[in-house]
């Protein structure tokens, strides 16, 4: 029997569509047979120079070792990393756009932003963990606090009078102190600034109060007894200050802050590729120069067990139930 002439239309819509779907993935699966076959393609969310960026490039050059092409750094910022990411999860999923996600951009944001311009699981394919920083509270010379007990007593009694500076709103420093201030039960006036080296300058300079920052810029400064270390926002103490407490250690075992980044492919990238993708970025961190020369600035690189994919959708999954309630709280937008 005939069909009817109505439907005609709607069946060769539906069999152009399958064929297209069936088309598009005979050509992944035959991409992925090859890969790669060109330079792929690295997007950092942030300007040139700073500690993602740095950590980014020694990872991308391991990495194209592995592959066999080379990873070249894309950077483009703005808006707290949405506008390369944004670039990223729209591009072509075949494993040749990568981006560098960090704590921010997965977690902060979703928080800071009143429309994201991405879901930060949906729109992702982890590739792996890059690598991650404690975070210490650091505070001016002349602050009339020696330690972390001290600190928090202080705090308390002034918090009227002081503020704390950050990198700006929705980034790690930013992050941290909010994470930390939300423990202690304390509001204090929050500075903002574009970008950590001139927070860092008014913090030194007794514009500002404390900061809480990442090892990698801050550990310098304590060295050169510009600013002094009073506590650490990680569990665990860490190497290099070993005498500073942690904010768990008296109590505030919620606070529990690292910086952390990680490397994305766009979602619908075969698992083939993902899958060479991930034991490339395992093989660049396992690299025993690059884990030291990380190591001298305060970056600890992951090992063979918590570079996986999976730990980076884990450490996303607590963000977003531990810590973007407490950022919400705090009222502050970037949009």
């Amino acid at each position: 029997m005939p069909q009817p002439t109505s439907r005609r239309p709607a069946l060769r819509h539906l069999l152009a569509a399958t064929t297209l779907a069936l088309l598009t993935a005979v050509c992944l699966t035959a991409a992925a047979q090859g890969f790669p076959t060109r330079p792929v393609t690295l997007i950092v969310p942030f300007p040139p120079g700073g500690p993602s960026d740095a950590l980014a490039r020694a990872v991308a050059l391991r990495m194209g070792k592995n592959l066999g092409q080379t990873v070249v750094i894309e950077n483009i910022g703005g808006a707290s990393g949405t506008i390369g990411l944004s670039k990223m999860v729209r591009a072509n999923p075949d494993g040749y756009t990568l981006g560098f996600g960090t704590i921010g951009t997965h977690v902060a944001n979703v928080a800071l932003f009143k429309k994201l311009p991405y879901d930060p699981i949906a729109d992702f394919e982890p590739i792996g963990m890059a690598g991650s920083a404690a975070l210490i509270l650091v505070a001016r010379s002349a602050l009339p606090a020696s330690n972390l007990k001290d600190f928090i007593t202080y705090a308390q009694a002034n918090k009227a009078k002081l503020s704390y500076g950050s990198a700006g709103v929705g980034s790690i420093s930013h992050y941290g102190c909010v994470m930390m201030l939300s423990a202690l039960k304390i509001d204090i006036t929050h500075v903002p600034y574009r970008g950590v080296a001139p927070a860092m300058n008014d913090l030194m300079g007794g514009q500002t109060d404390f900061m809480c920052d990442q090892t990698t810029t801050a550990l310098p400064q304590v060295a050169g007894g510009k600013i002094k270390a009073l506590g650490v926002l990680s569990r665990q103490p860490l190497r290099q200050l070993p005498a500073t407490a942690t904010l768990a250690s008296l109590g505030y075992s919620d606070v529990d802050v690292r910086s952390w980044n990680a490397i994305f492919a766009p979602k619908g990238v075969p698992k083939e590729v993902l899958a060479q993708l991930s034991r490339s970025l395992a093989t660049a961190v396992a690299d025993p120069e690059l884990r030291m020369q990380m190591a001298a600035v305060g970056v600890d690189m992951p090992t063979a067990e918590t570079v996986a994919p999976g730990v980076v959708s884990a450490f996303i999954t607590l963000g977003l139930r531990r810590d973007v309630p407490a950022l919400k709280a705090r009222g502050e937008y970037i949009d």
